[in-house]
C-alpha cells in the first residue's frame, strides 16, 4: 500500500470516528463503517485492527469507558474479519450486505451480553427476549448508521480514487 493511501484511509477512518464527538441520535455511529473499511482497505492485516480499534479507544475515552468494553470491541474485530472479505469485491451490493451483518451481529452479541452480565432482566428465556425487544428502537439507528457511513466510507474513498491516481491499485 503506498503511503498516500494509508493516509487518506488511516484519516478517514480518524474522521469518521471524530463524528462520534459531534451530537447524534443513539447508536447512529460510523464506528462499525470504519470497522468494515479498514478490514476492506487496508493491505496490513494488524492495521486493519489497529487503527480503528485505537480510534474508537481514544473517542471512548473522551465520551467515557463502560461495562461491555470488551463485548463492544471483539464484536468490532469481527466486523473488521467480514471487512476482510469484501477486499475482493467491493459492490454496493456486498458493502450493503456487510453493514447489515454487521449491525446485526453488534446487535446480537451486545444485547446478549447486557442480559448476560447486567441485572436490568432475569437471567431466564423471557428475560432475554425482553432484552432483545428493547434494544430494538436502537436497532434501528444502528443500521441505518452503518448503511450511511458504510456508503460514505466507501463510496467516497472509490471517488477519491478515480480522480487521484496514487490511491489506486497498481
Amino acid at each position: 500500500m503506498n503511503k498516500y493511501k494509508f493516509f487518506l484511509i488511516t484519516a478517514i477512518i480518524l474522521a469518521a470516528v471524530f463524528s462520534r464527538l459531534l451530537p447524534h441520535p443513539p447508536n447512529f455511529s460510523p464506528i462499525t463503517a470504519v470497522a468494515l473499511f479498514g478490514g476492506s482497505y487496508f493491505t496490513n492485516r494488524s492495521l486493519a485492527f489497529a487503527v480503528p480499534l485505537t480510534a474508537m479507544f481514544l473517542s471512548d475515552l473522551i465520551i467515557g469507558l463502560h461495562s461491555y468494553l470488551f463485548v463492544v470491541y471483539l464484536s468490532f474485530a469481527v466486523i473488521v474479519l467480514i471487512g476482510f472479505m469484501l477486499n475482493k469485491n467491493k459492490s454496493p451490493l456486498h458493502i450493503g450486505l456487510a453493514a447489515l451483518s454487521s449491525s446485526v451481529l453488534f446487535f446480537v452479541t451486545t444485547n446478549f451480553a447486557v442480559w448476560l452480565m447486567g441485572s436490568l432482566y432475569p437471567k431466564t428465556i423471557d428475560g432475554l427476549v425482553t432484552c432483545y425487544i428493547a434494544a430494538i428502537p436502537f436497532f434501528q439507528n444502528t443500521l441505518m448508521g452503518d448503511l450511511f457511513y458504510s456508503a460514505v466510507l466507501f463510496g467516497g474513498f472509490e471517488l477519491a480514487k478515480r480522480y487521484v491516481p496514487t490511491l489506486r491499485e497498481a
